[in-house]
């Protein structure tokens, strides 16, 4: 068994204070909630070294996902990322200004707008992706392909309920 971490520490405090608690999912949780501030510094540090803030990856990296020629509707890129249409009005318009997407009318909808990524979006998203990808395989360094797939599947098995 590894030495103890600072959830086991905090969690042995709260079972000497409060021993008719059962605080078996701090165990679990804290440890995630830890550990998502150590992915969200790396991924702060990939990002920026691309030139990107966080939320202009994930809308370039949604169009990167779709495909040559890497164009998405504004509505197809909102449920991608999560966010209302007028926040994605906001990012598409921030993104258009620096140069890393444009926005046409689509061909078969006069109504109709596609967002397609930029050479210059393509190359931030790819570089911003290989950082990240390497950043983050540092973070998991210490387990092994099995314990990492391991670990993975039960991650999923918990985050289904909330996807």
């Amino acid at each position: 068994m590894p030495a103890h971490d600072e959830v086991d520490r905090i969690v042995d405090s709260w079972l000497r204070e409060r021993p008719d608690l059962d605080f078996a999912p701090l165990q679990v949780l804290s440890r995630v909630a830890r550990l998502s501030k150590h992915l969200d510094r790396a991924r702060r540090t990939a990002f920026s070294r691309s030139e990107l803030a966080s939320w202009e990856f994930d809308v370039l990296s949604a169009l990167r996902r779709a495909g040559t020629p890497y164009e998405l509707s504004p509505k197809a890129l909102l449920l991608q990322t999560l966010v209302s249409s007028g926040t994605m009005t906001n990012r598409i318009d921030g993104l258009v200004d620096r140069g890393l997407v444009t926005r046409r009318s689509a061909p078969n909808d006069g109504r109709g707008i596609l967002v397609g990524m930029t050479p210059a979006g393509l190359t931030r998203v790819d570089a911003a992706i290989t950082r990240l990808v390497d950043a983050e395989a540092d973070l998991l360094d210490t387990l092994s392909v099995t314990d990492q797939d391991r670990l993975a599947g039960l991650l999923r098995k918990l985050s289904l309920d909330f996807d």
